[in-house]
């Protein structure tokens, strides 16, 4: 498993991964993808800094730029976002067996929850303490989302002159029904411009 020294995988010689497994890290990784799967609402956007806070604050498994670099990644690439990011930590941290394990835990609570409520959804669609349960999650899950936002762009260093950018996004597929797809490459296209403009005018070397 070889790539670019720089990127976000490396090799996993360098980390040692192939020398020895660190079976203890990987238990510690599924109960943690494990809570992290049984008690977050929201969806990924939601889990996004709950994992950030496990992997990078709590346990030290990666950088913050290293994780911000994963997460860009999973929000760009199709399929579930809580399961992209599972899989690239978990493969960045202990290789294919990692992703494994924190894909698979990191759903399984999940896929019971929700198997659970389709057999008995019937029953406690109008129980009024139900409802009120999930009335009282629902602000909270606004503030989950909101919370990694305020830390990715803090980590990254943006200033305030780059804030316009999020907000006419949001704004293109809010009101003019702008496509995220669409969003995606012309971010893509319009960073790998702006990144051959920076190293050109810094006399063409390269990063």
């Amino acid at each position: 498993m070889q790539s670019l020294k720089n990127g976000i995988f490396v090799d996993m010689k360098e980390k040692g991964l192939q020398k020895r497994r660190d079976w203890r890290q990987l238990l510690q990784m599924a109960k943690t993808f494990f809570l992290i799967g049984g008690f977050t609402f929201g969806g990924g956007q939601a889990m996004i800094q709950l994992i950030r806070t496990e992997v990078v604050d709590k346990y030290g498994w990666l950088e913050d730029k290293e994780f911000i670099d994963l997460f860009a990644m999973a929000q760009s690439l199709p399929g579930i976002l809580a399961v992209n990011i599972a899989i690239f930590v978990g493969y960045r941290i202990q290789g294919f067996l990692g992703a494994l394990v924190c894909a698979f835990f990191g759903t399984m609570p999940s896929f019971v929850i929700i198997l659970l409520l389709a057999m008995f959804a019937s029953d406690v669609k109008d129980n009024p303490t139900v409802e009120a349960i999930f009335k009282g999650i629902r602000p909270v899950v606004v503030a989950l989302i909101a919370a990694p936002t305020i830390t990715v762009w803090q980590a990254l260093g943006l200033g305030w002159k780059w804030v316009w950018i999020p907000i006419v996004v949001a704004l293109s597929i809010w009101l003019l029904g702008v496509s995220p797809v669409a969003v995606i490459f012309i971010s893509a296209f319009l960073g790998w411009f702006y990144t051959i403009y920076i190293v050109r005018s810094k006399g063409g070397e390269e990063k």
